[in-house]
């Protein structure tokens, strides 16, 4: 089979696929406040340009508020890259590297799932390929068409990303560095294009300039460490494994080969991928880790994937089958963990896991329960989410683009505090309700356990009281949220904080038979527990001796929970699990507070083992 063949019906499976997957994915947070910046058109915001929203915005009014109205915008931008791939290779090195590579494009995992979710990498990857090929044009001799296309390119990059400056100061290094780039940079039409394009910045700068420099001190400074540490070096095997170990080393081969190279379009091509990776190498050591960055670098791979093929097609023959093998293993991977992420079975196996997907997961179980709460409360009830994560899913769901949000430390960490400020979005206490009654959602995994209990008194303290009337506990208590109705011009009083519990033994995923025993602690602020159930699968199963002296607990609580019973807050309750099977369970509490209110705690694996000397 010719390879043209070959990239046809690769590209139609892969867009189907995405597709597939892009209509029961759940949303990444990232993705709903991009459609929250959406329904608040502006040319720029606190943590992007303005083209995400405004394509979100774009599928949402052609195709509805779902998750492929969201997303198919992002699916056709990504759809055209590895055919733009195929064009610039062809041209440039003949027709059978331009199938190859654009075979290449299409199974490498960064590409292979580009476009699955609505974020502003896909853009970026196009900008980038449209400047790359413009450049490539220019090593030829300058036209109105290439300038054109730079214009474009450029233009689109600075609508996409901060990041796409890199490709930007890459490319002119390059342009540089070329006699016949030098050349280019001689001509005013390439001074015209890249003037075109950086008229595209005024809108994020005007933005910066309006609002104290948020949006660029987030990007270029509070997210980054900008101090040597170690991790840095974990940039070649992450780069490896995502990008599949040979064609990360055909890639960078490409681009050694390829630096002394006659042909002036070649160098190029070698000179801006080989600078974009070593370059985010480089920052690596320096900049942000607490966030995923594994996807800087392909800006810089999407440079060298024409280039690919002068290695490959060198290579032996067995060597070729393996790097193909190789590069389909990582492809399906990448698109399994998408399908496995979209399948609420397997996001709850995994609840207990560090693999556990909390951003994509609980919004539809959180969305229905709001619902049900909010038919039961007055109709000018506020809806109050703790964070911008809560507010922008529940705004997609429900279909309210004005949720107030309330001042957390997940907004200032992701660079949203600023633009919900803008909206008027935040909502700093009780008497910006102006006397109309709230339902506060809080999540109650959005900080450290440790600072759980500082949360929950911080939103107490600002509406005066915190009462639980419904917990919801999306894959087993992965993902837990605590539902609190603020009546209308309710007293202000002590604040009857929820429950914080922490389940000592036994430990996750133990292995128990017979009789064994459960011990641990749950503090309640002022009110106090009155019981503590113990459920297995949800359903009672022991009632726990509450009240044990604990005084690891008060010092660890010291001068932070105003529990009255304190230091007497441990329990232990022994558990009979002689009468069941052996197999997989969840074992959890159910927390009655001396105000009437009822928890049920997040749960944990158990695993019942089978009775020695049995099959």
């Amino acid at each position: 089979m010719e390879m043209r063949t070959v990239f046809v019906v690769l590209w139609l499976a892969t867009v189907v696929l995405k597709l597939v997957i892009a209509s029961r994915l759940p949303l990444f947070v990232d993705e709903a406040f991009y459609w929250l910046e959406g329904q608040h058109p502006a040319w720029a915001y606190s943590d992007l340009p303005g083209l995400t929203a405004w394509l979100i915005r774009l599928g949402t009014e052609l195709f509805g508020d779902s998750l492929l109205g969201v997303r198919l915008p992002f699916i056709t931008i990504s759809a055209l890259v590895p055919w733009w791939i195929v064009w610039l290779t062809r041209r440039e090195f003949g027709p059978d590297a331009g199938w190859y590579s654009g075979c290449l494009a299409l199974l490498l995992p960064l590409l292979g799932s580009l476009g699955v979710m609505a974020l502003p990498d896909a853009i970026l990857a196009l900008a980038t390929v449209l400047c790359v090929d413009a450049g490539v044009r220019l090593m030829r001799g300058v036209t109105h068409g290439g300038a054109a296309l730079l214009a474009i390119g450029l233009t689109l990059g600075a609508l996409s990303h901060y990041r796409f400056i890199a490709v930007i100061g890459v490319g002119i290094v390059a342009l540089l560095c070329l006699s016949s780039g030098r050349t280019a940079l001689r001509d005013p039409r390439v001074w015209i294009a890249i003037a075109a394009g950086a008229a595209a910045w005024i809108p994020l700068l005007a933005w910066n300039v309006d609002n104290a420099e948020a949006g660029l001190r987030f990007q270029m400074v509070d997210r980054h460490p900008w101090a040597l540490h170690a991790e840095g070096w974990r940039f070649v095997l992450i780069q490896a494994v995502v990008v599949t170990p040979l064609l990360f080393a055909a890639l960078l081969l490409a681009a050694w080969r390829s630096r002394r190279m006659p042909d002036d379009a070649a160098r190029f091509l070698a000179l801006c991928g080989a600078l974009l990776v070593a370059g985010f190498f480089v920052l690596g050591f320096v900049a942000d880790t607490e966030r995923v960055s594994f996807h800087w670098p392909l800006p810089g791979y999407l440079a060298l994937l024409p280039l690919a093929g002068f290695v490959l097609l060198g290579w032996p023959r067995g060597l070729r089958v393996l790097t193909w093998t190789l590069l389909v293993v990582g492809f399906l991977a990448v698109n399994v963990y998408y399908a496995a992420v979209s399948t609420p079975q397997v996001r709850e196996r995994a609840a207990a896991s560090k693999w556990y997907p909390s951003n994509f997961a609980g919004w539809d179980e959180l969305a229905a329960a709001v619902r049900e709460e909010l038919d039961g409360m007055p109709a000018d009830t506020v809806l109050v989410a703790d964070n911008f994560k809560i507010g922008a899913e529940l705004g997609f769901a429900l279909g309210d683009p004005r949720i107030r949000v309330l001042d957390h430390p997940l907004n200032r960490h992701h660079g949203r505090a600023p633009q919900l400020a803008l909206w008027g979005l935040q909502l700093d206490g009780r008497e910006a309700l102006d006397g109309r009654p709230a339902l506060v959602v809080v999540g109650a995994n959005d900080v450290k356990f440790s600072a759980l209990l500082d949360r929950y008194q911080t939103v107490c303290g600002r509406f005066g009281s915190l009462p639980v009337t419904r917990v919801v506990n999306a894959d087993r208590g992965a993902q837990r949220f605590v539902l609190s109705p603020i009546e209308r011009d309710a007293p202000a009083g002590d604040c009857v904080t929820p429950s914080v519990a922490h389940i000592d033994a036994p430990v996750p995923d133990a292995r128990v038979q017979g009789v064994f025993e459960v011990a641990g602690w749950a503090v309640k602020d002022v009110s106090g527990i009155a019981s503590i159930t113990v459920t297995l699968d949800g359903a009672p199963v022991a009632e726990a001796d509450y009240g044990q002296p604990n005084g690891w607990v008060a010092g660890f609580l010291q001068n932070r929970a105003r529990d009255p019973s304190l230091p007497d807050v441990g329990f232990t309750a022994r558990v009979d699990v002689s009468d069941r099977a052996p197999g997989l369970y969840w074992l959890g509490l159910r927390i009655t507070g001396r105000d009437g209110s009822v928890e049920d705690w997040a749960e944990q694996p158990l695993r019942i083992a089978a009775p020695v000397g049995t099959d």
